[in-house]
């Protein structure tokens, strides 16, 4: 998935506008504003009716870099940069509130981003006919037209001054929340938007920031761009972006910590595996949230089928949920969230399944030769042949390099998660490239899994050391190990920490009963999750299972 940051054009540079810094005022557009001749502010101050807002600019500072800079609004307002400006009568809103929280840090922020910028934009918009758009400071869209500002009564339009546009109305622009900020403000919502901030990060653009020169071999610049992203949602769907308009789903704090708690049971890496504790708390994350986001652009009729940002179309039985409001279905029972760029639905628990998630069926496809490890007296070769019984199309013929050699073959399993499987081989008949072939030999073999611990070390499990038989006329789906347990996860690692072996098994007397010939179609997992897990709709996700490899049967 490319990456879409979000940009943020750091509003002021302190010292070019506390000293008035030509380099800085002509990189912005300057309008001729019909011989206007004074400031955004001085307008502000001079309307006793804009003595509250003008108190608020004042206190309020810039934040640039996240840090808190010693310039105001007021000082913005009063330069050379040219803004639009919508400015709330006094009385409309709780002045003494805002004041208080601008003499924090933190709330000084609040107040910048969800009032202030919140009513500034950067490029001229006039109250007009024709509606239109117009893009705050903040990043949100509002509607400027001849009904006014967003839904709020504009009552002094079109007040030009020399660096810009000042509206008066009735009261403040309502804020609205986007997705992201939802789950990270709403206190219901909070261990989500937890687990998400903490993979913020922003670094300096100066491919896309503006030098004024470099003083003493240090670039100096005079509009610094800093790239504000969030590792995860760049995975799972920028629903930090104002541009987007995205669908959600995301369960109460309590139905997500019972989510998350089961999930990271199958997130549990050996301890050979470094910051495994930090890989299983963001593929847990994962886990949780990648099918919870909807791209709006990708739907065709949401009533019928949701298609998560994950979807792809080689693997279609995964990440589609159809009927997503009838009964049982991933929004039933779930409240509607209007956000600034999509809607959110709050569920009571987390509503989906894990076998439709992240503990999904695991195929190592036997034409796939780079899957495998080690062979032994053995040759074979790829075979394609389309039918709905054959895997993606394709096998192994394997043969015995000779008559009477038992051959061995080892194939790497990925993504196995510390869960349990059921583990087979798919073998196809001698039939498929012979409809007409009579007589037909079985072949017998054994079957060893190799894992590792929970402490990284090598294991292997010998299927209860079963001699399974093939069925030489039909697809014959074998269980080798039957609810087998994988002590450590290995999802989206390089290593080899999970595999199986399958070993001709026929002795020199059994040739003429038995044939060394397989077409081995592929090695399957299938999952298991406990009985008590499954849609959170219907259960509250209990705890996982401690299971024992058990005896594998014959199916």
């Amino acid at each position: 998935m490319m990456m879409n940051p979000k940009y943020i054009v750091c509003a002021i540079c302190a010292t070019c506008c506390l000293y008035g810094c030509s380099e800085w005022d002509d990189h912005y557009e300057n309008a001729d504003m019909g011989g206007a001749t004074s400031t955004l502010w001085q307008q502000l101050k001079e309307n006793p009716q804009l003595t509250d807002f003008c108190q608020v600019l004042e206190q309020t500072k810039v934040f640039r870099m996240h840090k808190k800079t010693p310039v105001s609004y007021a000082d913005l307002l009063n330069a050379g940069q040219a803004f639009t400006v919508v400015a709330p009568v006094n009385g409309s809103f709780n002045r003494d509130s805002l004041l208080n929280l601008v003499q924090t840090n933190q709330g000084d922020s609040v107040v910048e981003h969800t009032f202030v910028l919140n009513h500034l934009a950067r490029s001229l918009n006039s109250v007009s006919a024709a509606p239109n758009k117009m893009l705050m400071l903040n990043s949100k869209h509002v509607t400027i037209g001849p009904d006014g500002i967003e839904g709020v009564r504009v009552t002094a339009p079109n007040n030009h001054a020399k660096n810009g546009v000042l509206h008066v109305t009735e009261r403040p622009l309502p804020y609205r929340y986007s997705l992201y900020e939802m789950l990270c403000d709403n206190p219901r919502l909070s261990l989500i938007g937890a687990n998400l901030r903490q993979y913020e990060e922003d670094y300096f653009d100066a491919d896309n920031s503006v030098s004024s020169g470099i003083v003493e071999g240090v670039p100096i610049y005079v509009d610094s761009v800093v790239i504000e992203r969030n590792r995860i949602l760049e995975r799972i769907g920028y629903i930090d972006a104002e541009d987007s308009t995205y669908l959600m789903v995301a369960p109460t704090n309590e139905g997500w910590q019972q989510a998350w708690d089961v999930a990271k049971q199958y997130f549990i890496y050996d301890q050979q595996v470094q910051k495994r504790d930090s890989i299983q708390q963001y593929w847990t994350n994962r886990a949780l949230l990648d099918d919870a986001i909807y791209n709006m652009t990708d739907q065709k009729s949401i009533n019928d089928s949701l298609i998560s940002v994950q979807y792809s179309r080689t693997t279609p039985e995964y990440h589609v949920f159809y009927r997503p409001f009838d009964n049982g279905g991933i929004l039933a029972g779930t409240m509607p969230a209007e956000c600034s760029n999509g809607t959110l639905y709050v569920a009571p628990q987390w509503p989906f399944t894990l076998e439709n998630t992240f503990f999904k069926e695991i195929w190592s496809e036997a034409e796939s030769t780079h899957l495998i490890t080690t062979e032994k007296d053995c040759t074979y070769n790829v075979r394609h042949a389309a039918g709905d019984s054959i895997s993606k199309g394709g096998y192994l013929d394997i043969l015995a390099r000779t008559a009477t050699a038992n051959w061995e073959l080892t194939y790497r399993v990925n993504n196995t998660l510390s869960g349990n499987y059921d583990v087979c081989a798919i073998i196809l008949p001698r039939t498929v490239d012979n409809p007409g072939a009579t007589g037909l030999k079985p072949c017998k073999f054994r079957a060893t899994i190799n894992y590792v611990d929970s402490l990284g070390n090598n294991q292997t499990f010998n299927c209860g050391n079963t001699q399974f038989r093939t069925d030489p006329e039909r697809v014959d789906t074998i269980v080798l190990a039957e609810n087998f347990h994988f002590p450590a996860c290995n999802f989206d690692q390089s290593d080899i920490k999970a595999s199986v072996r399958l070993t001709c098994s026929i002795l020199a007397r059994e040739t003429s009963s038995y044939s060394r010939e397989m077409y081995l179609d592929c090695i399957y997992l299938r999952p298991r999750p406990n009985k008590q897990e499954g849609n959170a709709n219907r259960s509250a996700m209990g705890n996982v299972a401690s299971y024992s490899p058990s005896k594998s049967k014959q199916q």
